[in-house]
């Protein structure tokens, strides 16, 4: 559970990595794209990949991707 009241499931649209920045593209309904910034790292980490459903966690200016992996 997040404190963080702004919170939508979605879908990975698509994924662009770079050496060290990936873009994550997610689907979070209704026309609605939400695009995530976040080090290539923690896309491995968190195992991201198109079609994947993830939560989209926005609190002030950042956005969060949480997944249900431990």
């Amino acid at each position: 559970m997040l404190s963080a009241r702004n919170q939508w499931k979605g879908t990975i649209l698509s994924i662009k990595t770079g050496s060290v920045m990936c873009e994550v593209i997610v689907d979070i309904g209704g026309g609605n794209q939400v695009v995530s910034l976040i080090s290539a790292s923690s896309s491995k980490r968190l195992k991201l990949k198109k079609g994947r459903q993830i939560l989209v966690v926005i609190k002030s200016t950042e956005v969060m991707i949480s997944t249900d992996d431990e």
